[in-house]
């Protein structure tokens, strides 16, 4: 999985007013868990603009000043309800030999032979919780649309899994194509002028 670097500064103080002061400086509060002791810093808004204003899932390198640096993944964001300002910001930090719980995006491929007939695909789930060592969590969960034919559904039993494992009950359904009203409506035309044929035969 692709990482983002945050550049940050460790905080010492970590009441209200350091808080709303830490705000009102342009930058965002946030906690490191996962260690020995939470670490309490801050770092610049735009420094996470890569990391949360995309569909993409990323891991995180923290860099405080100092020297220390971990690595994490965002665990949990609060926004302003009004102006979508990033208020806190709580990361996890990674382990080499602990598996970690990420959802990542689907991302579909091939060609359906039923969208090419007039199907529509829908996509059920765009993201997918996935387990595994960090060194082995993907950037993304492929679905292969190629087998679906018109009505088709794809269950996450049939996404590939390399090193990591799927969270989701057998039954949960990745992907599908629907018949949309005009392939329905092209199909009754069709089976209408089948039998007024049939019927001027007689």
């Amino acid at each position: 999985m692709k990482s983002i670097t945050i550049k940050g500064s460790e905080r010492e103080s970590v009441g209200k007013a350091s808080t709303k002061a830490v705000r009102n400086a342009g930058a965002v509060p946030c906690v490191l868990y996962g260690g020995d002791q939470p670490v309490h810093f801050s770092a610049e808004e735009k420094a996470f603009k890569n990391l949360v204003y995309t569909p993409n899932v990323h891991t995180v390198v923290v860099e405080l000043e100092g020297g220390k640096s971990y690595n994490a993944i965002l665990q949990d964001i609060q926004v302003h309800p009004v102006s979508d300002k990033i208020l806190h910001m709580d990361f996890y930090q990674l382990h080499d030999d602990k598996e970690i719980t990420m959802e990542v995006p689907v991302k579909v491929t091939g060609t359906s032979p039923g969208v090419l007939l007039g199907g529509v695909l829908r996509l059920n789930q765009r993201k997918l919780k996935v387990r595994a060592l960090p060194a082995n969590l993907p950037d993304f969960v492929e679905a292969d649309i190629t087998p679906l034919e018109m009505g088709n559904k794809l269950y996450v039993t049939k996404i590939p899994t390399n090193n990591f494992r799927l969270l989701h009950p057998d039954n949960t359904v990745v992907c599908q194509v629907r018949i949309s009203r005009a392939a329905m409506k092209a199909a009754q035309e069709a089976a209408k002028a089948e039998k007024g044929a049939k019927g001027k035969k007689k």
